[in-house]
């Protein structure tokens, strides 16, 4: 099983480790792609400040980012489950999992990054800022780049597993499973029941997502299809409701009422 997530925007700095090593991240075949966009980033960052942050979408007074990402190549790194933050990664509490659980999550999950491509938990990377949706100066829109390469390093850490897909809408974009994957691909959506009414809530979202996926790292489940999938994730507490299965896979309801 391959659990890939979001990013999250926010990041921890770290404040010492060794620079970062592109060379010794896992998935190799992204290298080259890699060097590419910390090149497009480094250099727009090495400019002209404002205009930096125009691209990258910040505020006037998040330059700190852009000097950020203009000293990439010999800024501090740290395990990338320590540097990823936000509600998703509070609720996974990487860190604190037991240690059979933290050797899981090394396995299973993955994070695509508009920077790395796809990063393993135990892969060291330092603080930057970049979104998914960003288009860099001589290079073009970052999901361009992944789009080309992307698949086949998560197909390589896919194996013939089940691939739980719980990317955002912009991380979505860099790789679209195609329908050798679809029997064996699931996505959760989660939805918030008030008075009997559905919606999507990112909080609730974010959240509930980070809580499952600790849940089957400490149970140790290793489903191999969408449904095997719905109900270790009933099992484990909550409520699913599994949709009709597509080319694209499957889709997971999972219906919370609070957090």
């Amino acid at each position: 099983m391959l659990i890939l997530l979001p990013p999250s925007e926010g990041k921890a700095v770290p404040r010492r480790g060794a620079p970062l090593d592109l060379g010794s991240l896992s998935s190799p075949t992204l290298t080259d792609a890699r060097v590419r966009v910390l090149d497009a980033l480094v250099g727009l960052c090495s400019g002209d400040p404002a205009a930096a942050a125009a691209v990258l979408g910040i505020g006037p007074t998040q330059h700190d980012l852009v000097e950020l990402d203009a000293g990439l190549r010999s800024a501090p790194t740290a395990r990338a489950d320590a540097v990823y933050t936000g509600v998703l990664y509070d609720a996974l509490g990487l860190a604190s999992l037991s240690p059979a659980a933290r050797r899981r999550a090394t396995a299973r999950v993955g994070v695509v990054s508009s920077l790395f491509g796809l990063v393993r938990p135990s892969d060291r990377i330092p603080s930057y800022r970049l979104s998914g949706d960003t288009t860099l100066p001589g290079l073009g829109p970052v999901a361009g780049v992944w789009r080309e390469v992307l698949g086949d390093a998560v197909l390589d850490a896919l194996g013939s597993g089940l691939l739980v897909d719980l990317r955002s809408t912009s991380y979505a974009a860099f790789w679209r499973p195609g329908p050798e994957v679809g029997p064996r691909l699931a996505t959760v959506r989660v939805l918030h029941e008030v008075d009997g009414a559905r919606k999507v809530v990112s909080h609730f979202n974010k959240a509930t997502k980070g809580r499952i996926v600790r849940a089957l790292l400490e149970d140790g489940a290793a489903p191999r299809t969408p449904l095997a999938l719905a109900d270790a994730i009933r099992d484990l507490g909550w409520t699913v409701e599994v949709a009709d299965p597509t080319a694209k896979g499957t889709r997971l309801d999972v219906v919370v009422a609070e957090l």
